[in-house]
């Protein structure tokens, strides 16, 4: 066996920190359009947002260009973590495996997908909830990154820092288990068939392929994982929202019902342009 390369932790950290500080403001209002709309939290009950590009310009213009970027610090620490370890760990798994890149097949490519992005997530989790909780804050009441993990450790305790941690684990394998195998025999196929060679436009391709490939496949998880995580639970077990995941999904299925909001596949196409810049450092 090979000694570990590092190479690939390396880069995908970077990459990973790279591509969402570009792509953040997307990620925000994201996150902005999954959580309005909760009759069970007077916070985010109103309907702000009509979508994507209406909620882009409206934070804009009520909470300034900075609150687009509110909650950029952990979600880097997270991309520093998690991107690191979910890249690092798929490519080191892979080559457990196979040594060369053109014997894996779909079913490795599956295997791996999954177990790094369980292993990375979970590690993971703290930023997560740290991410989407400074992005749902108003920029006029938030704190810093370290005012808010104070705060959420104080009232919430270890275990508010990994609130909806299965689900996290549960989004992550799909995405990693849909999105990489996809980016590798998108990029695969491409090559070997001759219609393009190992150029910059070949890892595109392949990266926007995989990324609407797992925006499809990860949006209604994501959903219910993100109103989780940003719901309080106090540490007497007391807890003002959802009793629990099923209890989520079932309220969003009767908002959908009674106003035709489609808050499970909101935005697919602008979630998958970002997914595929992000998933553009697989290269």
């Amino acid at each position: 066996m090979s000694a570990l390369n590092w190479k690939p932790f390396v880069y995908g950290g970077l990459a990973s920190i790279t591509a969402e500080c570009g792509t953040f403001p997307i990620d925000l209002t994201k996150t902005r359009l999954q959580i309005q709309g909760q009759t069970n939290d007077a916070n985010f009950k109103e309907i702000r947002y009509r979508g994507m590009l209406h909620a882009l310009v409206r934070i804009g213009r009520e909470e300034g260009l900075k609150a687009l970027y509110s909650g950029i610090a952990p979600a880097m620490l997270r991309q520093a973590s998690y991107g690191t370890i979910k890249i690092g760990t798929y490519q080191s798994l892979k080559r457990l495996f196979v040594e060369r890149p053109e014997d894996e097949t779909l079913l490795i490519n599956v295997v791996c997908g999954i177990l790094s992005g369980v292993i990375s997530s979970t590690i993971a989790n703290p930023t997560d909830v740290l991410k989407i909780r400074m992005q749902a804050q108003s920029s006029t009441i938030q704190g810093g990154m370290i005012g808010n993990f104070i705060n959420i450790y104080q009232q919430e305790g270890t275990r508010g820092l990994w609130k909806g941690v299965s689900l996290t684990a549960q989004r992550a394998a799909i995405v990693v288990g849909v999105e990489l195998p996809v980016y590798d025999l998108t990029k695969k196929h491409l090559i070997l068939s001759g219609l393009m060679g190992d150029t910059v436009y070949t890892h595109f391709l392949s990266s926007f392929t995989c990324g609407l490939a797992g925006a499809l496949a990860s949006n209604p998880v994501d959903v219910v994982r993100t109103r989780m995580m940003n719901q309080r639970v106090l540490r007497d077990g007391s807890c003002p929202g959802y009793t629990g995941t099923l209890d989520c999904l079932l309220q969003i299925s009767f908002l959908l019902s009674q106003t035709g909001m489609n808050i499970l596949r909101s935005d697919i196409s602008l979630k998958a342009t970002r997914r595929s810049f992000c998933s553009s450092q697989l290269k």
